[in-house]
C-alpha cells in the first residue's frame, strides 16, 4: 500500500522532495533510462532480415557486404565505424574515403554474470563466432534471435534477453552528432552506455568486459579488409586519471591507450591513438589486461574473467612485431535484487591527418578543439564521459519532436533519423589543408574549413551535385553552416576551367567510339569536388562517365540550392546570396546556349545530359527543363535581394518566355512528356516536376498551373507507384504512357530511393498525403522492412529488390518530406 504525502504522522510534502533530490543526486544509478523509443527501427539479434537480398548480378564490383550491419558510430568528418546487429565490429570509414568490411574479433564485448550462492556464467555478445580459431577460448554461444538491436541515429541499442543472461542488460551506444553544434559532432569518440538490472530477489554479481585492437597503422591503403595491415612497433599502455564527482565522492578513469613507439607528433594519416575508458567509484572494480594476443585462443583474458569476472591487472612493456594485440578492462559490480545501475565505457580515437591520393594532406577538424599531435586520445575520452548524459538527453530532446509526432506513420518518423546516418558515414571530409591552400582562388576555405561526403563508395566522388540536390535536406536543416560551406565551395569553381582532356567513357561504351572531353569548362557548375584517389577540393570534377560540362541540370540546381539555403536559414543572409552571386549568374549565362531554337527554354543535347547518366534526353525535357525554370524564378529572387534589378528583370522575362514554351511543347494533357525528340518522349517520369517540387518548398511559385501538377502526380502514383512491384516498394523512374514496364535503359525500370523521397514530398506540397506515405513506404518496405539494406541504402533497386550502389547519398531527400508538411501547415494561415 503506497503511503499518501501530507497525511498525519507522514513526511512533509516538502521534506519528502528534498530527500528524494537528495536520494538521487546521491543514487546517479538510478537515473539510468534503458527505454527503447518506439519510433526506433528493431530488428532481432543476430537474425537474418526475412527475405535478404544483394546487389544486382550483373554489377558484380559493386559493393556488397551483407546485411550484418549497423548504425554507424564517429563524428562529422572525425571517421566511423559500426558495430552490426550481430555484436561484431566490422564496417570501417576511418581512412577517408575507403570502405573497409573485416571483423575484428579482438574488438568485443562481454559479460560475466553470477548469482548469489549460483553458478558463474561468462559470455561473448556476439552471434557470430570468429574465423581460424581466434580467441577460440572465449565463450561464443550468445543465441541468434534472442534479445533485440534497435536504431534511431544517432544512437542505437542492443537489448540482450533475460533468460540467456540471468540479468535485463541493454546497451546505449552513440556519438554525439548535436544540430547546429560545430564542435562536439565533430568528435572521435563512441559512448557505450550499459544498463544493468536485477531481476531477482537474490544478489547478482555482474562484470562487464570491453576489449580493442591496437588498430594503429591500420589503415593504409584502399582494400576491403585488413590483410595488409601492419602491427609495426605497437604498444598498449593501462592509465588512471582522478577525478572529482558530481557529490564530492572520489571517482577515478581507468582505461587502456593504444599507441605505438614515435618520436613526436604524428605525420601519416594512418597514425594515431585509439583509447578505451570507464569510470570507476564506490561499488565499481575496476580491472585490466593491458595486452594479449586476439590472433590466439585467448586464454589469459577469458580464464581469469570467466572465473570471477576479474582480469589480472598486467600491464606488460611490450611492443609488437608484426603480431596483432589487443587490450581489455572489466568493470566489476554488484546488484541488489531489483536493483539498476548504469555503467558508461568510451571509446576514442585520434587520427588527426587525412592524405589524398594526390598526396596533399588535411587537418580534421576536432584537432581545433584537442590538438593535431594524434596523441589525445585519452583526453577525448575523457571529455566524453564527463559530458555522456548531457550529450544524450540533447539527443533525445532533439529527436523527441519528430519522433512522437503521431500524425505521422511509424515507420517514418524512425527512418528520418536512420538515413541521417550518411552525413558522418559517407567518407565524410571536415578538416582544412596542412601545408596552405592548394588552389588560393578558393576563397571559401581560407578561413573555414571543408566539408563534404562521397556520393556512395562505389562512386567515389565529393559532394556530387545533382544528387546533393536531392540528398542534403538534413543537412540544411540541422547543420546549416555546413550546408552553405559546401555550396561556397562549388560557387568558387563556377568560372574555373580545366582543359586537360580525358576519355568519355559513356561514349566508349555505348556508341563505341572514342572521344574525349575537357574536365570542366568556364560557366559550367562542376559535377564533384573530386575524389579521393586524386586531390579534391583543389581539382573538381573527377567524374568523366559523362560530359558534365554539357549537363544540362547541374547548373539550375546549383542555382537552386543557392536559393534554398538562403530560404532555410531565415532569408537573412545577404553575405552568402552576395558571395555566390557572380557564380549563379556564370552559371545561368552558361546554360542560355542551350537554347537552340530561341524559344526561351534550354533543351537537351541527345545524351544522357543530367543526374539520369544512362536515360537519354533529346531536345526539351520535363526534368531539366523544369529546373531551368525554377532556377529562373531562384535567379530573379536571388538578383532582387542583392541589389542587381537589371538582372531581376531581364531573368523574369525570360521565365516568362520559357514558361510558355514547356507548358505548349511537354504538356500532353495528362502529364508532362520525358521530352520532344528521343525514343523515350511519352514515357511517364516519376521525377518530372522536380524544379516545380523545389519551386514549392522555396516560395518560388507557379512553374506550372496547379491543374497540371495535380494531374501528373495523380499519373505517377497510379503508373510508376501503383503498378510497379504491386505498389509496395516506390516509384519507378519510368513507365509506358499506358502503364507498360520499360526496358530501354536500366535506370528507367528503377526506383531510385531518393528520387523517391522527392516526389512523395511534392506529392505532400499539393496536398497528396495519403499517396505521398504510400510512395515513400515502398523504400521502408524494401530497405529496412525486407531484403536487410538498412545503414547502407542503396540508390536504386529493381523490381526483383536487386540493388545497385549501396551506403548513397540521395536518400536524404526523406527530410525534404518534413519541410513539405511544414509548408502544408503554413498555407491555411496564409489564405486566412
Amino acid at each position: 500500500m503506497m503511503a499518501r504525502f501530507g497525511g498525519a504522522g507522514k513526511l512533509p510534502l516538502d521534506r519528502f522532495i528534498f530527500v528524494v533530490l537528495l536520494f538521487l543526486i546521491n543514487c546517479p544509478n538510478l537515473l539510468a533510462d534503458d527505454q527503447i523509443p518506439q519510433a526506433a527501427w528493431h530488428i532481432a539479434i543476430g537474425q537474418p532480415p526475412p527475405n535478404p537480398g544483394g546487389k544486382k548480378p550483373s554489377l558484380p564490383t559493386d559493393i556488397d557486404d551483407g546485411f550484418w550491419q549497423g548504425a554507424p558510430v564517429g563524428g562529422l568528418g572525425a571517421g566511423t565505424f559500426s558495430r552490426s546487429y550481430r555484436g561484431n565490429f566490422e564496417r570501417w570509414h576511418v581512412k577517408v574515403g575507403v570502405h573497409k568490411y573485416e571483423n575484428v574479433p579482438g574488438n568485443q564485448f562481454a559479460v560475466f554474470v553470477q548469482p548469489e550462492d549460483g553458478t558463474a556464467k561468462a559470455v561473448a555478445l556476439s552471434t557470430g563466432k570468429p574465423l581460424n580459431g581466434a580467441l577460440s577460448a572465449w565463450d561464443w554461444s550468445y543465441p541468434a534471435g534472442k534479445g533485440e538491436y534497435a536504431a534511431l541515429y544517432p544512437k542505437s541499442w542492443f537489448a540482450y534477453d533475460p533468460e540467456v543472461l540471468g540479468i535485463k542488460l541493454t546497451l546505449e551506444q552513440f556519438s554525439p552528432l548535436l544540430p547546429n553544434n560545430y564542435q562536439e559532432s565533430s568528435y572521435p569518440v563512441a559512448l557505450y552506455n550499459w544498463y544493468a538490472e536485477n531481476p531477482s530477489d537474490k544478489k547478482i554479481t555482474v562484470s562487464l568486459l570491453f576489449s580493442w585492437t591496437n588498430m594503429v597503422g591500420w589503415f593504409r591503403d584502399q582494400s576491403a579488409g585488413f590483410s595488409t595491415a601492419l602491427s609495426n612497433q605497437d604498444k598498449n599502455r593501462y592509465v588512471t586519471e582522478d577525478l572529482n564527482g558530481p557529490t564530492g565522492s572520489a571517482e577515478s578513469l581507468r582505461g587502456i591507450i593504444f599507441d605505438r613507439i614515435r618520436t613526436g607528433a604524428v605525420r601519416d594519416e594512418w597514425d594515431g591513438q585509439f583509447a578505451i575508458a570507464v569510470k570507476d567509484g564506490p561499488g565499481f572494480e575496476v580491472s585490466y589486461l593491458t595486452t594479449f594476443y586476439p590472433q590466439l585462443t585467448g586464454d589469459e583474458v577469458w580464464r581469469p574473467f570467466a572465473t570471477d569476472g576479474r582480469l589480472p591487472n598486467a600491464n606488460p612493456d611490450v611492443a609488437s612485431s608484426g603480431e596483432q594485440i589487443a587490450g581489455a578492462i572489466a568493470v566489476r559490480f554488484t546488484l541488489d535484487p531489483h536493483e539498476k545501475k548504469l555503467v558508461p565505457m568510451a571509446l576514442s580515437w585520434d587520427l588527426p591527418l587525412i592524405q589524398f591520393g594526390g598526396g596533399r594532406k588535411w587537418v580534421r577538424h576536432y584537432t581545433k578543439f584537442f590538438g593535431a599531435e594524434g596523441t589525445n586520445a585519452w583526453k577525448i575520452a575523457k571529455v566524453a564521459l564527463e559530458k555522456d548524459e548531457e550529450w544524450s538527453k540533447a539527443i533525445d530532446e532533439w529527436q523527441k519532436p519528430y519522433i512522437e509526432d503521431e500524425s505521422k506513420p511509424l515507420w517514418y518518423r524512425g527512418e528520418l533519423f536512420n538515413e541521417m546516418y550518411i552525413l558522418a558515414d559517407g567518407g565524410t571530409v571536415w578538416a582544412h589543408e596542412l601545408d596552405g591552400m592548394g588552389n588560393p582562388k578558393h576563397f571559401s576555405s581560407k578561413d573555414e574549413d571543408s566539408f563534404s561526403y562521397l556520393e556512395c563508395f562505389d562512386y567515389p566522388d565529393y559532394g556530387t551535385l545533382d544528387v546533393r540536390f536531392y540528398g542534403s535536406f538534413s543537412l540544411i536543416r540541422f547543420w546549416p553552416e555546413l550546408e552553405k560551406q559546401e555550396m561556397r565551395e562549388y560557387a568558387d569553381t563556377v568560372q574555373e576551367s580545366n582543359p586537360q582532356r580525358y576519355l568519355w567513357i559513356w561514349q566508349a561504351l555505348h556508341e563505341h567510339k572514342f572521344v574525349t572531353m575537357e574536365r570542366k569548362t568556364a560557366g559550367s557548375v562542376p559535377h564533384d569536388l573530386g575524389a579521393p584517389a586524386e586531390d579534391p577540393f583543389v581539382n573538381v570534377n573527377q567524374y568523366n562517365y559523362q560530359d558534365v560540362s554539357n549537363w544540362r541540370d547541374l547548373n539550375s540546381k546549383f542555382v537552386l540550392m543557392i536559393w534554398r539555403d538562403y530560404v532555410y536559414t531565415g532569408s537573412k543572409d545577404l553575405t552568402f546570396l552576395h558571395y555566390a552571386w557572380n557564380g549563379v549568374k556564370a552559371a545561368m549565362e552558361h546554360l542560355r546556349q542551350y537554347d537552340t531554337d530561341g524559344d526561351g527554354l534550354i533543351e537537351n543535347g541527345g545524351f544522357p545530359d543530367q543526374t539520369y547518366d544512362d536515360w537519354i534526353a533529346t531536345g526539351e525535357s520535363a526534368y531539366s527543363g523544369g529546373l531551368y525554370l525554377a532556377a529562373l524564378r531562384a535567379t530573379t529572387e536571388i538578383a532582387l535581394k542583392v541589389g542587381d534589378t537589371n538582372a531581376a528583370s531581364e531573368y523574369n522575362s525570360l521565365f516568362r518566355k520559357a514558361q510558355l514554351a514547356y507548358i505548349t511543347k511537354l504538356w500532353n494533357g495528362t502529364y508532362f512528356d520525358y521530352d520532344t525528340r528521343s525514343e523515350y518522349r511519352s514515357d511517364i517520369m516519376a521525377d518530372q516536376l522536380a524544379g516545380q517540387w523545389y519551386a514549392n518548398l522555396t516560395g518560388l511559385g507557379d512553374l506550372v498551373p496547379k491543374r497540371m501538377r495535380l494531374s501528373a502526380l495523380k499519373t505517377v502514383y497510379s503508373n510508376n507507384v501503383m503498378l510497379f512491384g504491386n505498389g509496395e516498394i516506390g516509384a519507378a523512374n519510368g513507365m509506358g504512357p499506358k502503364g507498360e514496364p520499360l526496358d530501354q535503359n536500366p535506370q528507367v525500370t528503377e526506383v531510385w530511393t531518393g528520387t523517391t523521397f522527392g516526389v512523395a514530398s511534392h506529392m505532400l506540397s499539393e496536398g497528396m498525403r495519403d499517396e505521398a506515405f504510400k510512395t515513400a513506404e515502398g523504400v521502408y518496405n524494401v530497405v529496412w522492412r525486407d531484403r536487410g539494406y538498412f545503414f547502407r541504402t542503396p540508390e536504386a533497386y529493381d523490381e526483383d529488390g536487386m540493388y545497385r550502389a549501396s551506403m548513397y547519398m540521395r536518400p536524404g531527400a526523406i527530410w525534404s518530406m518534413e519541410y513539405a508538411m511544414e509548408l502544408a501547415k503554413q498555407e491555411p494561415s496564409k489564405k486566412k
